[in-house]
């Protein structure tokens, strides 16, 4: 399974399992993490204290300030960049492109997550080992690989420091701060510095929601007990997985944006929008993913193959019933339309399906989380073949079995969110501590 294009759930050879435990929870809350102080080793280059930061529209992202400062803490390192289509600048020019023609940089590899470095590959699968033609820099595949295996790769490459710079989308299982976590862990082992570049959140950094996952259920869509919606930026969750999850903290600087504030949506930073992957083609699609992806877990179509991937959700069978019963729930900021569609690839490719279509219209209210459960509770109690994927893929989404039990109990929304919430006051306790704006 591929969220967003994005992320198998099958965890990964060798997936990690931190020597920091899990606080036992009460009831349903199954486990959550204990925190560790940030090391030493780890810097944050930010505004100077009480400097007055762009505003609304005046966003600079970790690499413009990078860029703007003189690259001076890649002075006399050999660089090796983790990125994707995502890592341009305003005018959409490439972070690769713009170092590698410039003096300042000795830039030696390119490393490539799911997709690839340039994006050529589609869900599940990567450009490989390679030359870059625009460049001539040598491409790694990073996908899918993680702790000595990958360790191996930057140790070959040459590098003395790795840099990270890639769009996230905000949601736990959205796989690329899987990627940072593997690559903080094997640039440890290697004995490598790792730099931050840091982007937004484009749902924004306001608070996190959701069930957090169980060390259990880890997977390449969630190595460590985080909540499905995080509301942390790249930085921040560096930060936090350099204290809280590695046995090995790697020797991490970050480069803080100017200009954003937790609340803001990506519109607010006035930066073109890259998709991140195929199914990600828009902020809006971010907004809803968070809870809309749980329908990766089931066998209705979460609208990949259209143009509205994550908005639209369906099946054969489905008609009005489910668009009525969503709407009775009262969610704050969402209404849903009967719609029909015909995805051209994934779940019933070139067929006519029934389901809804979200509107969000008030982004400040909507919670995609609680949407996503009750879109799930809705579907299961009007359509008679609603069924899990075999392999309870919903779980490693979720992050435990209790969303999947309580639905297939009969409870209502209230009651499947009630049963996250102990841990998810314990992960906001722990993400207190590493958030880097106000």
């Amino acid at each position: 399974m591929n969220p967003a294009g994005s992320a198998s759930t099958t965890p990964s050879p060798g997936a990690h399992l931190s020597r920091r435990r899990l606080l036992a929870a009460t009831g349903a809350a199954g486990a959550l993490v204990t925190a560790a102080a940030a090391p030493a080793s780890a810097s944050t280059t930010a505004p100077a204290h009480g400097a007055t930061p762009e505003g609304r529209g005046g966003l600079r992202t970790g690499f413009e300030r990078l860029q703007a400062a003189g690259y001076r803490q890649l002075a006399g390192q050999k660089v090796g960049v983790v990125t994707n289509p995502t890592g341009v600048t305003r005018e959409v020019r490439h972070i690769v492109d713009v170092m590698h023609a410039d003096s300042r940089i000795d830039l030696r590899a390119v490393f490539g997550p799911e997709h690839g470095f340039r994006g050529t590959a589609q869900a599940g699968g990567s450009e490989g080992g390679e030359t870059d033609p625009a460049t001539g820099l040598p491409v790694y595949d990073t996908y899918l690989k993680n702790g000595q295996p990958l360790a191996e790769i930057f140790t070959r490459s040459g590098v003395d420091t790795i840099v990270y710079d890639i769009q996230d989308a905000g949601a736990r299982f959205y796989t690329y701060i899987w990627t940072l976590f593997d690559c903080m862990e094997a640039a440890a082992l290697a004995g490598k510095r790792f730099l931050v570049l840091d982007r937004p959140n484009p749902i924004t950094g306001r608070a996190a929601h959701g069930p957090v996952l169980h060390k259990e259920f880890a997977s390449f869509v969630g190595r460590e007990p985080i909540a499905q919606q995080h509301g942390m930026t790249v930085a921040e969750l560096a930060r936090l997985f350099n204290a809280d999850f590695l046995d090995r903290p790697v020797e991490l600087d970050t480069v803080l944006m100017t200009g954003w504030r937790r609340d803001d949506f990506y519109d607010a930073s006035g930066l073109p929008w890259v998709p991140p992957s195929p199914n990600m083609p828009t902020p809006d699609t971010a907004l809803v993913y968070p809870g809309t992806c749980l329908f990766e877990g089931t066998n209705l179509s979460e609208g990949r193959g259209t143009t509205r991937p994550f908005e639209l959700l369906g099946a054969e069978g489905i008609d009005r019933r489910w668009a009525q019963a969503a709407t009775e729930l009262g969610l704050p900021g969402v209404s849903f339309r009967e719609a029909y569609f015909a995805p051209t690839f994934s779940k019933f490719a070139g067929k006519t399906v029934g389901g809804v279509q979200l509107h969000v219209h008030d982004r400040d209210s909507f919670d995609p989380v609680r949407t996503g459960v009750g879109l799930l509770v809705t579907a299961k109690r009007v359509w008679s073949g609603f069924a899990w994927r075999a392999d309870n893929a919903i779980d490693r989404l979720s992050g435990s079995t209790s969303v999947r039990t309580l639905v297939d109990a009969g409870a209502g929304l209230d009651e499947v969110a009630a049963a996250w919430q102990s841990d998810l006051s314990r992960f906001r306790a722990v993400r207190r501590r590493h958030l880097l704006y106000r």
